[in-house]
């Protein structure tokens, strides 16, 4: 693995993964359990419907959970802006 240097962009840099865009990524879990976390900590769990370009969600099943995973609040359908999203990942029960 090559280091990178101040001034390189990531695309000179040989690092499997680190320049993927992640639209495919979200693509192919719609209709997936996720987890999204906002830069409020809040974090949300539910099924990926959908989402946009400016990683807008829109999730089915939505609940807020804490810090436990205990449900703080029940939803239903919900639409998260993407501005507020740090991140989202596949639900596998341990977040």
């Amino acid at each position: 693995m090559q280091d990178m240097q101040n001034g390189d962009s990531p695309q000179e840099v040989n690092q499997v993964g680190d320049t993927e865009d992640p639209s495919k990524f979200l693509g192919d879990i719609i209709g997936a359990p996720v987890v999204v976390k906002l830069n409020s900590d809040i974090v949300f769990r539910g099924t990926l419907q959908s989402v946009d370009g400016y990683m807008n969600i829109s999730l089915e099943r939505c609940r807020e959970v804490d810090h436990n995973n205990k449900v703080v609040r029940d939803y239903g359908e919900a639409f998260v802006r993407g501005n507020n999203v740090i991140y989202i990942c596949l639900d596998d029960g341990s977040v």
